[in-house]
């Protein structure tokens, strides 16, 4: 055991120079074994390895999100009063604009393909070169960057499309050093990838130089579908209160989300929301860091997770969530769940999204209310429309 320290000569304990600060030094070097050390945290990669499983398959490139509703619920998590914490989300850089609002001490993406985590290797590279949200969506399309981009804090939203739309792409020499340069940034991450997964970055971003702001999801094998929105119309979407909430539509929004990803908070996993382990290791790192599940979007993946039986599995997973009473989740409803007969369902929007009190859900499922899908929908529904009533609740400020 350490030797107690001792106090200066002449400094007496009750003098005002023998601080509270040192008393507390006292004692932790008392109680501190020799030679113990604290274990380091993980890094990103391996942060990363931990807490993934083996990938799956579904059929989509998911490169941006397929649900115009996205922003919808944001004034429902305000008035449920959802904020820091932890998030938990799906897909690819929807999730984005929800941090931003929430501001969690940490958040995991995870998804069953392989390819969503490379994505967001992707756009962890591009926040590290791009300080500005006009820098980020030019180096995101091939267009080159506008001069001095940090004057372009102020601008809307509007005017930083208007610039996209009106540049070409740069020439296909300066696009190499480009992939050359985010491939460098992105093997320091740390994550092992091979050859085929560097591969797949570059022609993932190469449809996004292609196609810029007219980017739309689509399902493997099938050809685009006009109801799904394009790049361009998400950056310009609103929520029910009508503000432009993208974390592309706000400097601040955008920072935050940057600061996240240069401190590795932002932590991409490979899994199966019913599966054995990714859901589960989540779940233990949230609980290692006292932490409770602020929001957790899971799009309307559950939609899939009826007809094979796994959505038991699923919601176990997600019982081991620590939550409490702000804990919601984040649920996309289309039409083949039912979305069109939905009181939040909106002319023009393919997709619903909604908003349920994780406890309320864990209740239901105890209580076996949940026989199908469409069940789940209308109770989220039912509890989206009570929090959009929470008129006297004090509300947590959303960024603007």
């Amino acid at each position: 055991m350490k030797p107690c320290p001792q106090p200066r000569s002449g400094t007496p304990l009750g003098s005002a120079r023998f601080t509270i600060a040192a008393l507390i030094l006292l004692a932790t070097a008392w109680l501190t074994p020799v030679g113990a050390q604290t274990a380091p945290a993980p890094t990103f990669a391996q942060l990363v390895e931990r807490l993934s499983e083996e990938a799956g398959d579904f059929p989509g490139d998911n490169l941006i999100s397929n649900e115009q509703s996205y922003l919808h619920v944001m004034p429902a998590l305000q008035r449920a009063g959802t904020s820091g914490g932890a998030f938990v989300g799906v897909g690819p850089d929807q999730n984005f604009s929800y941090i931003a609002q929430i501001k969690p001490a940490i958040a995991y993406i995870i998804d069953i393909r392989r390819d969503n985590l490379l994505l967001h290797l992707l756009f962890k590279a591009l926040f590290s070169e791009a300080p500005s949200r006009a820098a980020y969506l030019s180096l995101l399309t091939g267009r080159p960057v506008p001069e001095r981009s940090e004057l372009w804090a102020d601008r809307t939203i509007e005017a930083i499309i208007a610039y996209i739309d009106a540049t070409k792409p740069q020439s296909d020499e300066e696009q190499e050093r480009l992939q050359l340069r985010l491939e460098t940034v992105i093997k320091n991450f740390g994550v092992p990838l091979s050859a085929a997964d560097l591969e797949t970055i570059a022609k993932v971003r190469a449809r996004f130089v292609s196609a810029g702001l007219n980017l739309v999801f689509q399902a493997r094998g099938q050809p685009l579908r006009n109801y799904y929105p394009s790049l361009r119309t998400l950056l310009r979407e609103k929520d029910r209160d009508g503000r432009q909430l993208s974390f592309l539509a706000l400097e601040p929004a955008y920072r935050f989300v940057r600061s996240m990803q240069a401190r590795d908070l932002i932590i991409p996993v490979v899994g199966d929301v019913s599966g054995s382990r990714a859901m589960r290791a989540i779940a233990a790192d949230m609980k290692a860091r006292a932490l409770t599940v602020s929001a957790f979007y899971i799009s309307n993946i559950e939609y899939y997770l009826f007809p094979p039986g796994t959505f038991a599995r699923y919601a176990a997973n997600l019982n081991s969530f620590p939550h409490d009473q702000q804990s919601m989740v984040i649920r996309s409803v289309f039409p083949s769940g039912g979305s069109r007969t939905l009181p939040q369902a909106m002319n023009g929007f393919y997709s619903t999204s909604l908003v349920q009190p994780l406890e309320a859900m864990l209740a239901d499922l105890e209580a076996g209310k949940y026989r199908t899908y469409r069940d789940l929908v209308l109770a989220t529904s039912r509890s989206d429309l009570e929090l959009g009533q929470l008129a006297t609740r004090e509300a947590v400020p959303l960024s603007r």
